[in-house]
C-alpha cells in the first residue's frame, strides 16, 4: 500500500499572533508565547540534533548570533530531541542560544510543522524545516519554509532586510 504524501498546511501565517505553546529549553526552563512577548525572536525548527543538515542549520545561526543580537533578536532552535540530547549538542558545537525540547511534538503540531513529507526520495513523517520570525507584539513577521541549511544566518539577514 502506497502512502500518498501531502504536506499539511501550516497553522501559522504572517500577520497572525504567535499561537499558544510551551516547551522547555535544554536546562528545563519553560519558554512560551507569553515569555517571548516584548522580544523579537527567531524560532528555527529542525528535525534532529547532530545530523548533517540540522547541524549546518544550527551552526549557521550560531555564526550569526551576535549580529542578530545586535539587531535585537533572540534565537531559539526547536526539535523533538530531549533536553539531555540538546545539552550534548550545545556543548559539542558551542551553541550560544537555547534549544527547545519538543519531545511530544506539541509545539510542532501547534505550528503545523510536523507531518508527511519526502526525505531522500522516501515518504516519511517528520519535521518541516522552517524558521519563524516574530516581533515584540508576538506577531509573525516572516516565515522561511525553504531553509538554506549551510547559510541560514545569511538567508535570515537577507529576508529580514538587515544587510
Amino acid at each position: 500500500m502506497l502512502l500518498k504524501i501531502k504536506k499539511i498546511k501550516m497553522n501559522i501565517q504572517i500577520g497572525h499572533v504567535l499561537p499558544d505553546f510551551k516547551a522547555k529549553d535544554e536546562n528545563g526552563n519553560e519558554v512560551n508565547n507569553q515569555t517571548l512577548k516584548g522580544k523579537k525572536v527567531i524560532l528555527s525548527f529542525y528535525a534532529q540534533d547532530d545530523t548533517p543538515s540540522c547541524t549546518k542549520q544550527v551552526c549557521s545561526l550560531k555564526d550569526s548570533v551576535e549580529y542578530f543580537k545586535s539587531k535585537g533578536y533572540l534565537i531559539y532552535g526547536i526539535s523533538p530531541d530531549s533536553e539531555k540530547k540538546h545539552q550534548k549538542f550545545k556543548a559539542k558545537y558551542e551553541i550560544p542560544f537555547p534549544l527547545l525540547a519538543d519531545t511530544d511534538k506539541s509545539m510542532l503540531l501547534t505550528f503545523g510543522l510536523f507531518g508527511p513529507k519526502k526525505f531522500m526520495g522516501k515518504d516519511v513523517i517528520g519535521v518541516y524545516r522552517t524558521s519563524v520570525v516574530i516581533d515584540e507584539k508576538g506577531i509573525v513577521t516572516h516565515i522561511i519554509e525553504k531553509v538554506n541549511t549551510g547559510n541560514h544566518g545569511e538567508q535570515l539577514t537577507e529576508v529580514l532586510g538587515l544587510n
